[in-house]
């Protein structure tokens, strides 16, 4: 593995990030992909930014059908009309052909017999920094919900977790569906880790965790390992698929060395191009269909 930039330490290829552009809307106008400020560390952690988020709907709300439609991310506004057109929505039990017909959030949409809900999909990739714990609960210790509270007024959840001293790469979202996707144990997500170590690994210590380790969490296999190049022996990438909590640190303790650093530098593709530790930024379109597409 080559020694890299901020694009990830480690990393046994460059993978070109998709040059899609995220769709927008009205609500987006003005809203940068990436997040404006670093993370400083203050008594308030969630912060106003400078690129808000649009209002969020109330239950009272009504919002036009179509509009309802492509909010829950099944089509455009534009190809919605002609759903809509053909009979493909309903509305509480009944067909609605009518254009510019309104609806309530409280109201029951079907789309082909589907439930649909209007919350657009998003997706937020942070370089997450050392200190943060990712949970969604609220605590007196820092979390990674505090990096990204400015980034969407929807509800976002991690994708897997990062230790609190873990650094690197971790995607948020509110798509359910994909979110549960990518951390199936069968998922085969690629992740690569950039891993430091006290000490000189040993190229038989080496060898050993690539023809796999016997743990009690069972038979580990790494995909790939690999000293960094122009580093030190202590500096090791490494590629696996386990989401298993704290499973890198146990490989390594299992032949006697101590973890000093990790950081995730890819994550099922994504990179750390051009993302400083403690920012966060917006997927592309091209990159959300990569990652449906898994």
């Amino acid at each position: 593995m080559s020694r890299g930039d901020n694009s990830g330490k480690g990393k046994t290829s460059r993978r070109q990030e998709g040059k899609g552009k995220s769709r927008s809307n009205a609500n987006d106008k003005g809203k940068s992909n990436y997040g404006n400020k670093p993370y400083v560390k203050s008594k308030s952690f969630a912060k106003k930014a400078s690129n808000t988020a649009p209002k969020k709907l109330t239950d009272s709300d009504e919002i036009r059908l179509n509009k309802y439609v492509a909010n829950s991310g099944v089509c455009s506004r534009r190809d919605a009309d002609l759903y809509i057109k053909t009979g493909s929505v309903w509305v509480n039990g009944k067909p609605v052909t009518e254009m510019g017909y309104k609806v309530k959030l409280t109201d029951e949409v079907k789309f082909d017999g589907r439930l649909i809900t209007p919350h657009k999909k998003e997706y937020v990739l942070l370089n997450k920094p050392k200190g943060f714990v990712t949970s969604t609960s609220p605590e007196k210790t820092r979390t990674v919900m505090d990096l990204v509270a400015n980034a969407s007024k929807s509800v976002l959840k991690p994708v897997g977790r990062l230790e609190r001293n873990t650094t690197g790469l971790l995607l948020f979202t509110n798509d359910v569906d994909l979110e549960k996707k990518l951390t199936h144990h069968k998922s085969g997500v690629r992740k690569i880790f950039h891993v430091e170590l006290e000490r000189n690994l040993k190229y038989e210590d080496l060898q050993k965790i690539e023809n796999g380790i016997k743990l009690e969490e069972g038979f580990i296999n790494v995909d790939e390992i690999s000293y960094i190049e122009g580093a030190s022996k202590n500096e090791i990438g490494i590629q696996l698929q386990s989401s298993k909590n704290g499973i890198i640190h146990k490989l390594f303790e299992h032949l006697n060395y101590s973890v000093v650093k990790l950081d995730r530098v890819i994550f099922a593709g994504l990179t750390k191009k051009d993302l400083p530790r403690g920012h966060w930024r917006i997927l592309t379109e091209q990159e959300v269909i990569n990652l449906r597409m898994m």
